[in-house]
């Protein structure tokens, strides 16, 4: 059974990580924990793109960005799935330098130290030359840099069908079975 985590910066697309949550939350069946930490200004990103705080009513175990006692701030907590969902910049940029100032960086670095599986999706348009090599870093340090970019050949007829796109996507790559549109199928 997979431990998760789901990290959420402040960078736009709340929409992805609300989305992510609730499909997680529906695939129960396939993890033994699902914990999240967001960044203050992720949660004022939500409320403004969403209208929302439903977060806040998710059952998780929600951790703050300075709580180091979380377990996937460890190796020994076994944690083997990370998602960073929207991934700002600024968090790859850490994350890609070994900065360890919060517990998404930390939680990153112990995901790629222990050689599992961080999922970053990067929420930025267009990307500098410092974004470039800062995914490719964490992609030669194992990490998977998985652009929030809709695909449009399921005929997304809604917002969150074409984020779904993405978030079906992640789900894929994080192991976890769903039912979801799948090319040429």
């Amino acid at each position: 059974m997979r431990k998760i985590t789901v990290a959420v910066t402040g960078a736009s697309g709340s929409i992805y990580a609300d989305l992510l949550i609730r499909k997680l939350l529906a695939a129960k069946d396939q993890w033994s924990a699902l914990s999240v930490v967001m960044t203050t200004n992720a949660r004022e990103v939500w409320q403004t793109e969403l209208g929302h705080t439903s977060w806040k009513d998710y059952p998780v175990n929600y951790y703050s960005t300075t709580d180091f006692t979380a377990p996937f701030a460890s190796g020994s907590g076994q944690y083997d799935t990370m998602i960073i969902i929207p991934c700002s910049m600024g968090t790859l940029g850490r994350i890609a330098t070994g900065v360890s100032n919060d517990l998404i960086s930390r939680a990153a670095d112990v995901v790629l130290k222990e050689r599992r599986k961080l999922i970053c999706v990067v929420r930025e348009t267009p990307y500098n030359l410092v974004h470039i090599r800062n995914m490719e870093t964490v992609t030669l340090a194992g990490g998977i840099i998985c652009p929030a970019t809709p695909s449009f050949y399921s005929r997304p007829q809604t917002l969150e069908d074409a984020a779904a796109t993405v978030v079906d996507r992640v789900i894929d790559l994080a192991g976890i079975r769903i039912d979801t549109y799948r090319w040429g199928q």
